[in-house]
């Protein structure tokens, strides 16, 4: 009787070890779950979060960043224009004036009567030359030279840029005349002249023509 008994209470406390294994069995898993691996789009979310949180490059002048990389596609300022000349022949460049240029007058070796003007832009901006308005007069002698050769176009002329213009003082088959150490010139007739002597002088001056100006001292006194 006595053994029927111990065998009864053996048989509870197996029961009761088993319902504990159990019920530990089962707190494991749960708190398995709890601590899982976190899913892709947990993982895509996290990384999407870091990256907004990141300290942005530092920017420096000209657009590139700190890492070296430019902005844009080209990384570059495109060079600043030159000034030109639009179709109203302005493109913000004034007309060049008389005192804006200073002019010498050089005896030719040929053709002979002529000499050579030769006109440099001495400031420091450029300006639009007037290559048909030029005005030589001879001290002394009545009305302004004529005009000789083909007609030229007003060009930009940059600072220290020459420009040519031939004059002729007399022509070979005209007798007489009167003698002249120095000219008046002006680009325009609106203008004051400005009076240069003539190197090589004095000349003879009977038939005074002037051609408009040029680029090249060849061209000049090509008439």
């Amino acid at each position: 009787m006595a053994y029927a008994t111990r065998s009864v209470r053996t048989t509870a406390v197996l029961a009761t070890l088993s319902l504990g294994i159990l019920a530990l069995t089962a707190c494991k898993g749960e708190a398995d779950k709890g601590t899982a691996a976190p899913s892709p789009a947990a993982e895509a979310s996290s990384a999407g979060t870091d990256k907004s949180s990141a300290t942005p490059a530092t920017a420096t002048p000209g657009g590139s960043d700190s890492s070296g990389g430019s902005a844009g596609s080209g990384g570059s300022t495109p060079p600043s224009s030159e000034p030109g000349v639009d179709d109203d022949q302005d493109g913000g460049v004034g007309m060049c004036e008389t005192t804006d240029l200073t002019f010498t007058v050089t005896v030719a070796s040929k053709p002979v009567n002529h000499a050579l003007l030769t006109a440099v832009n001495k400031g420091g901006d450029p300006c639009l030359l007037p290559a048909n308005e030029l005005v030589i007069t001879i001290p002394g002698l009545d009305g302004a030279a004529e005009h000789m050769g083909p007609d030229g176009k007003d060009w930009l002329l940059k600072p220290g840029e020459k420009a040519y213009a031939g004059i002729m003082f007399s022509r070979a088959d005209t007798a007489g005349g009167k003698s002249a150490d120095k000219v008046e010139i002006a680009l325009t007739a609106a203008e004051s002249p400005t009076t240069v002597p003539i190197n090589g002088g004095p000349v003879t001056v009977n038939d005074g023509q002037v051609t408009s100006f040029f680029g090249t001292a060849e061209d000049a006194l090509t008439y």
